[in-house]
């Protein structure tokens, strides 16, 4: 069984989701140790974001030489992608949504027959079968009871991109309100972490 690891928090070991990312991944490997790890931390080493070269090549226009490592790196997370049972992410809120790392990886492996197409019924999810399970931070509290749900573009969004692709059922473990304070942000931490030690080995 492959494991594949993202991170996108820019805040290295200051990171709660990368902390809780982390702690996924540990209480998975405990469950079943020959667990294939793959991580891939989405801010040491980014992925430009989409250009109208690299589009044109993608539909079978000839490409420039030096877009070359450019689609290396997309095949290369789109396999990765691909071939794992099982995706862990780690995705803090950044004003409202995901982080623009993340996005630059989600937009290279939403593909066109490869993860999603399109046929007479509409989309179709190419993608489906693979347990995806998300650690999010939020500074403040978003949930649907609150003034601010409205406002709420990380887990919606999550929820809609992975559907899209067949992928449904997606398991998210959230550290709520960790900017309103030190007290709230340990707490916060403590209740995602516990969480991530109570989950289902597979």
């Amino acid at each position: 069984m492959k494991l594949l690891h993202i991170d996108s928090s820019v805040l290295g070991p200051h990171s709660v989701s990368r902390q809780v990312s982390a702690a996924i991944v540990d209480r998975l490997r405990q469950a079943t140790p020959s667990l294939d790890l793959i991580y891939r931390d989405l801010t040491q080493t980014p992925l430009a974001h989409l250009s109208a070269s690299h589009l044109a090549a993608v539909q079978g226009a000839p490409a420039p030489a030096e877009l070359g490592p450019d689609l290396a790196a997309s095949a290369a997370v789109l396999n990765e992608f691909l071939d794992a049972d099982v995706v862990v992410i780690g995705a803090p809120m950044y004003n409202f949504t995901i982080p623009s790392q993340l996005k630059a990886w989600i937009d290279r492996i939403l593909v066109a027959g490869k993860t999603f197409k399109y046929g007479a019924a509409g989309p179709e999810g190419l993608a489906g079968g693979k347990r995806v399970i998300v650690a999010v931070s939020r500074g403040g509290h978003y949930g649907a009871e609150t003034p601010y749900a409205a406002g709420e573009h990380l887990e919606t969004y999550l929820r809609w991109v992975f559907g899209f692709m067949g992928i449904t059922g997606l398991e998210f473990i959230s550290a709520d309100g960790i900017q309103i304070g030190p007290e709230h942000r340990q707490k916060a931490l403590a209740g995602a972490l516990q969480a991530a030690t109570s989950l289902r080995s597979a």
